[in-house]
């Protein structure tokens, strides 16, 4: 039987696409990256998923082909199909990353990532006008309640969803890397989520992250800097 071969479509600022490129890396499985344009989906993924959505996951072998789509499902495959597990080991633990997954996905992704990453980054990628400064405000002053939270979770565990890395934590650092390329995570003012998230880039899964890099777009100093 010969080895599998995964390729992933993605983009560097979908927050999903990142998180399975860690789970990926996470279980040591090599994957192929194929840049997508999330606001002008090509016919390719557009035929692999009509949705036109990013991530999709291809994995062929043996002359079969397998199409995953949507973050989540794929980080769920993967758990179920190679070792290691990022979902916790009890009924309770899994409950409770998936209970964190959604609060990143949803709720951080509406207050904080969509308003940031839309008005500073995609609207200059898409070619639709100046950004608007009161959105820009907004997700500014929501990113400070999503910090504390991060930081109230970190006082009471190892990791966000208990004492073992969990997708929970991939998914939040999956916006916050995001937020930090673009230079809109305030540190300073939370030093709990800063110490969390030290701990979560410093990780070797965390490496091909930390080398994207986004034409005109280019990452703070302390992007890549696993002591900040």
């Amino acid at each position: 039987m010969s080895v599998a071969t995964y390729h992933l479509y993605h983009h560097p600022l979908n927050p999903a696409s990142r998180r399975v490129r860690l789970a990926l890396a996470e279980k040591n499985v090599a994957c192929a990256l194929i840049l997508e344009k999330p606001w002008e989906p090509s016919a390719t993924l557009q035929a692999l998923n009509p949705a036109g959505d990013l991530p999709v996951l291809v994995i062929e072998q043996d002359s079969e082909k397998l199409v995953l789509a949507d973050g989540q499902a794929i980080c769920e495959y993967l758990e179920e199909t190679h070792a290691g597990s990022l979902l916790g080991k009890t009924p309770a633990e899994r409950a409770e990353a998936r209970r964190l997954i959604g609060w990143f996905d949803h709720k951080m992704r509406a207050e904080v990532t969509d308003l940031l990453v839309g008005e500073k980054a995609l609207k200059r990628l898409c070619g639709k006008g100046e950004p608007d400064s009161a959105i820009i405000r907004a997700g500014c002053a929501n990113i400070h309640g999503h910090l504390k939270y991060l930081g109230w979770l970190t006082e009471r565990r190892n990791w966000l969803a208990g004492e073992n890395l969990t997708l929970a934590d991939l998914a939040a650092g999956s916006h916050l890397s995001i937020l930090d390329y673009l230079g809109d995570v305030p540190w300073d003012a939370a030093p709990l989520a800063k110490e969390w998230y030290a701990r979560l880039k410093s990780r070797p899964a965390f490496r091909s992250i930390l080398g994207d890099h986004i034409p005109g777009f280019p990452p703070p100093r302390h992007y890549a800097d696993l002591d900040f």
